[in-house]
């Protein structure tokens, strides 16, 4: 018997649509080589995570990383292949990481012209019990002039030049959205071992009928963060209650926010009044994400997006989403902070 599926001889790769999008704004190329490179070390913790009992990487390595999280082996590898392969792709200079208390300078013989920001292992603490885990990454250029330093990584996330994400669930999925584009969503075909272009120019929904946070702090929230969901639970324009869902991956939760539609939650409360998830590498990519998607990243106060970092892993509050849904929460926010 013949085998008569077909085969797409001119499939888009996420390489080939980075250097299309290169070539229209005549670059250099470098942000080519650098999302490369990123997808490479994606692909090898891809593997390492559908591999981990049998290669004997679940388990705590020991240590605990700069936030206080407890790292996992599969925490130590991913970091370090994300580093290794950054440091390797002459368009770096300085990588700051989740994992790592200071930033990493690259050398001098390697260095480009970019700066990234990067969580190796999103949702780590979720690894045991087979919870899809992710990887994020915002990038930006070298803005200040002299030798690289820690401080260029402190920009708003206006400034970001591509942000994205890396989804390890029933299959390895990036999310990418670039300066000049929308917001676009690849597969990883393990038979070519490629990611192909399958979603193009993602929106959100305006609005959603999905909530995702952690009730587990019910007892420490703002009077706005319980009157909303209430609001959702139960409402009293004869509307459905929001269904409420929560991973505890960040990736996993924001990534069905932007497929489905809702709002996604980690608010500021009496127990954390600065929030929990870290600017640089966690709230501003997935709010260049979610803006781009035609959504809405809010801290309560303002757009995340517009928060000038003092630090490298500095936390902020996060609400975002579905514009109306995260327009409804602010109008909350507002009537309280009027009292």
């Amino acid at each position: 018997m013949t085998d008569r599926s077909t085969f797409d001889t001119n499939v888009t790769t996420v390489t080939r649509f980075v250097m299309e999008g290169g070539r229209k704004a005549r670059g250099t190329g470098e942000l080519t080589q650098l999302l490369n490179s990123l997808c490479t070390a994606v692909k090898a913790i891809s593997t390492a995570v559908r591999k981990a009992g049998i290669a004997n990487l679940y388990g705590i390595a020991g240590s605990t990383n700069v936030t206080g999280d407890q790292v996992k082996k599969l925490d130590v590898l991913s970091n370090d292949m994300v580093i290794n392969m950054l440091r390797s792709s002459f368009s770096t200079c300085v990588i700051v990481s989740e994992e790592n208390k200071e930033a990493v300078i690259v050398e001098e013989d390697r260095q480009g012209k970019y700066v990234v920001c990067i969580d190796p292992l999103d949702g780590s603490s979720n690894i045991d019990c087979l919870v899809s885990i992710g990887t994020i990454f915002a990038i930006y250029k070298k803005v200040s002039p002299g030798a690289p330093c820690e401080k260029d990584a402190l920009q708003p996330g206006r400034n970001l030049v591509a942000a994205g994400y890396a989804l390890y669930g029933s299959a390895t999925m990036l999310v990418l959205a670039l300066e000049s584009g929308g917001v676009n969503c690849f597969m990883l075909d393990p038979a070519i071992g490629e990611f192909i272009l399958v979603n193009k120019d993602v929106k959100i929904k305006k609005k959603g009928n999905i909530y995702s946070l952690n009730e587990g702090y019910a007892a420490y929230f703002d009077p706005a963060v319980t009157e909303y969901l209430q609001k959702k639970k139960f409402p009293q324009d004869g509307s459905s209650p929001y269904g409420s869902r929560y991973v505890g991956s960040m990736v996993a939760d924001m990534h069905r926010t932007l497929v489905y539609g809702g709002i996604f939650l980690y608010p500021a409360n009496s127990k954390s009044p600065k929030g929990k998830l870290r600017l640089l590498y966690e709230c501003n990519p997935m709010a260049f994400i979610i803006e781009k998607a035609g959504g809405m990243a809010t801290t309560g106060k303002e757009a995340i997006l517009d928060i000038m970092p003092e630090n490298i892993h500095e936390r902020v509050p996060v609400v975002m989403g579905s514009s109306d849904d995260v327009e409804e929460y602010l109008a909350l926010v507002k009537k309280h902070s009027a009292k």
